[in-house]
């Protein structure tokens, strides 16, 4: 395992290291980017479970109709069931629907939900708010019941996502908290203010964590306010009544303390969670479950607390 997340390191990390050093993007950089995780992805993850049907549409959006995959499990049920709204990390500016297929597809056959996946606007494009306005857009579109013909039980709602996906789901679990029954946050960037680890470590020594949030905060966050909370989710003042949430984070990430932070004040705000911490995992190894064994695990675990926490019809 260590081998090859060595692998993983000298082949990415270094790349995205240098990259967000020179911190002057051009088009090459952000395609060079996408195709480095579209190879890795390939050949460090592994397939996914088979389903009965997949769906690519668009959800309408006035000036940007927002690309959608519905994943529809062998085990649906038929006509109509809950549904998992999914939005993939990238820090904003990389992946897409195809990078987290097989985690979607594994989410939803453990839980045997329908998964919505949201492909919206990257940065530097499209700076924020363009990426939470679309995952907004795609959740009410489902809230309202517009997802019927697909099977969205539009009564049965949660939503979920990994990286700055976590970001994007706990600030909508916090939004819609009265109309969502749960939350799956994989590893979130809960805020946007501060940039280091407040406890560095070892595991820190290359500095892809900062190099990586400075990159977000220039080409993403640009003029707005960090400490607004549809940036920095930690921050919501109130957090009263938010649906039940699974929180996972890992031991060799950056993110690791405002993770665990927040799963500290749900807890204390009354909110059940089921609060997992990898010690000996990185940021994104769900995306690498060749590599990874707890990469299929994970995700099955999340499906368990998912049908657990399923209001009844």
């Amino acid at each position: 395992m260590k081998s090859r997340f060595k692998q993983i390191s000298e082949d990415w990390a270094d790349d995205l290291r240098a990259r967000f050093e020179q911190m002057k993007l051009r088009p090459d950089q952000v395609y060079t980017i996408h195709n480095n995780i579209r190879r890795l992805t390939n050949q460090f993850d592994q397939p996914g479970p088979e389903m009965r049907r997949i769906s690519d549409f668009n959800v309408p959006q006035d000036g940007y109709p927002v690309p959608v995959r519905v994943y529809e499990p062998f085990n649906a049920d038929e006509h109509s069931g809950p549904v998992l709204v999914y939005l993939h990390g990238g820090g904003f500016v990389t992946c897409s629907l195809e990078s987290h297929d097989g985690l979607c597809r594994r989410l939803a056959s453990g839980s045997g939900f329908r998964v919505v996946s949201v492909d919206y606007r990257l940065a530097p494009q499209y700076p924020y708010p363009a990426a939470p306005e679309d995952c907004e857009c795609v959740l009410q579109w489902v809230l309202d019941g517009y997802g019927a013909e697909y099977g969205l039980d539009r009564h049965r709602v949660a939503i979920g996502g990994d990286s700055a996906g976590g970001n994007m789901a706990a600030y909508l679990g916090q939004t819609y908290r009265d109309r969502l029954f749960a939350q799956l946050l994989f590893y979130p960037l809960m805020q946007l203010v501060e940039i280091e680890p407040p406890k560095p470590g070892p595991q820190d020594w290359l500095q892809i964590g900062v190099m990586a949030l400075k990159f977000v905060t220039e080409h993403y966050v640009v003029d707005a306010d960090p400490h607004e909370t549809r940036l920095s989710p930690l921050f919501e003042p109130d957090l009263k009544g938010l649906p039940s949430a699974f929180i996972l984070t890992c031991g060799l990430d950056p993110l690791r303390d405002e993770g665990r932070a927040y799963a500290r004040k749900l807890e204390s705000a009354g909110t059940r969670v089921a609060y997992m911490h990898e010690k000996a995992m990185p940021h994104g190894f769900l995306n690498f479950a060749r590599t990874f064994p707890k990469g299929r695990k994970i995700p099955l675990d999340a499906a368990d607390f998912l049908r657990d926490h399923l209001p009844s019809k």
